[in-house]
């Protein structure tokens, strides 16, 4: 098996990883839940995990900052989208075969009243000429000609239509032919004007036009606050939502998070806040899609699993608040971190710190 480009940089990043913390796949897959073997074929580039909170745990094992987490689930997205492209098989170079031998015979005639005749040279010393190629020839002007007429005529008519991008002639770029499909794995101009877009709806992201995981949570929350479906493109009722800026992504401080987790968390507030800290970076807009189409949300990361169990949807997640509370509600079931296994694990030896930088797309 030959990894592609992707998997091999995202191999790379788990092995800078695993070097860093000096210890043995077996000891790293036992306190972050993944069998040391298959940490093994991740970190080699022989396979890609298909649920990113292995990686998210082998990395907090590993005592990855929060950059490097969030470029690491960059690597892995990008591997991951890889994951079923065939490779393209490159042939053995080989002798060139031979040209096929094809008995000499007379060609037919192209009309019968438009056979060749003899062609003699013209005066001057110039190029031989048959009738026929002056035939077509005056045939290809004439047929230009028309061409040229029909073409100004559109001009002429056209501006009075512009095939639905008059959006885009008034400075509204997702509405030109060029961005028809804003997506996962895009880099253009189309992706700049999205983050952009988000950006003046209060999003936190940075406008580099690289359509990563960072601008797919910030689409996705976007899509759910203008009350639209998390279809992970940029469809036209999307860019009807963004460039109607009527949508507001601005949401609580990681201060203000953090005090309400210690408020609710009275039995645990350290190891709460902790938690939040490693699923979502206390952000109430976090986002994180899973292989299978399932989503985590908010600040405690409830899966849409938990969160049709709670009676709650993606746009109630959102609120700091209610997702703070239902957190309690499952943590009350056992009076444990039990829905939270990969941080809960990863936090028993690995120090958390807030990150400060601003995340990349």
């Amino acid at each position: 098996m030959v990894a592609s480009p992707q998997t091999e940089k995202f191999a790379a990043c788990l092995r800078m990883l695993k070097d860093r913390s000096g210890r043995g796949y077996d000891s790293l897959g036992k306190q972050a839940g993944v069998s040391g073997s298959s940490l093994h074929r991740y970190c080699s580039g022989l396979s890609v995990p298909t649920d990113y909170r292995a990686v998210h745990a082998f990395a907090k094992v590993c005592g990855a900052s929060g950059d490097e987490l969030r470029e690491l689930h960059r690597l892995w997205a990008l591997a991951d989208a890889d994951r079923d492209v065939p490779a393209t098989a490159v042939p053995e170079a080989g002798p060139a075969p031979e040209e096929p031998v094809v008995p000499a015979q007379a060609s037919p005639p192209l009309d019968d009243d438009v056979v060749p005749p003899e062609i003699t040279p013209d005066e001057g010393g110039k190029p031989p000429r048959s009738r026929l190629q002056e035939k077509l020839s005056s045939r290809f002007a004439i047929l230009a000609a028309v061409v040229a007429v029909v073409l100004v005529a559109g001009f002429v008519w056209l501006p009075g239509d512009s095939g639905g991008d008059s959006s885009a002639e008034d400075g509204e770029l997702l509405y030109s032919h060029a961005c028809q499909s804003v997506s996962m794995g895009q880099h253009d101009a189309c992706v700049r004007e999205l983050q952009t877009l988000l950006l003046r709806a209060k999003g936190k992201l940075a406008v580099d036009g690289d359509f990563g995981p960072e601008t797919l949570r910030r689409l996705t929350a976007f899509q759910v606050l203008a009350g639209l479906p998390a279809t992970n493109v940029v469809d036209d009722a999307t860019k009807k939502a963004l460039y109607a800026q009527k949508v507001s992504m601005t949401t609580w401080s990681p201060a203000k998070v953090t005090k309400l987790i210690r408020e609710v968390f009275v039995e645990d507030p350290d190891t709460a806040v902790a938690i939040a800290r490693c699923t979502s970076f206390l952000d109430p807009l976090y986002v994180l899609p899973n292989t299978n189409g399932s989503r985590n949300w908010g600040v405690f990361q409830i899966s849409d699993r938990r969160l049709s169990e709670l009676g709650g949807t993606p746009l109630r997640a959102f609120d700091p608040e209610w997702n703070i509370k239902a957190a309690h509600r499952l943590w009350s079931a056992q009076r444990d971190f039990h829905d939270w296994p990969s941080c809960e694990a990863a936090l028993k030896n690995t120090p958390t710190s807030t990150p400060t930088t601003t995340p990349k797309s």
